[in-house]
């Protein structure tokens, strides 16, 4: 099975984790945690394999460790089931 790759777009330090949207083709993120010390990187990953159902291990950030704008590769799925999962 082939590994999916999701861009999203990170507003750390939000009242809540959440997704609210989309911004042409990265899915908007907000997360709690600060962007400091990789806080607000390990939260978007815990977040985003809660949503999808997945393990954390099979979430990883393969661009954008010190950006807003980041890709994740979803390791196991493949990417219609990822947009299907988030919706």
């Amino acid at each position: 099975m082939a590994d999916a790759l999701l861009k999203l777009h990170v507003t750390p330090r939000g009242s809540r984790n959440e997704i609210i949207g989309r911004r042409g083709d990265s899915l908007c993120v907000k997360i709690t945690a600060p962007p400091v010390e990789g806080a607000a990187n390990e939260a978007i990953v815990k977040f985003i394999a809660g949503a999808l159902g997945v393990r954390r291990s099979q979430v990883e950030i393969v661009s954008g460790e010190k950006s807003r704008e980041k890709t994740l590769r979803i390791v196991g799925l493949a990417q219609e089931e990822v947009n299907t999962r988030l919706g």
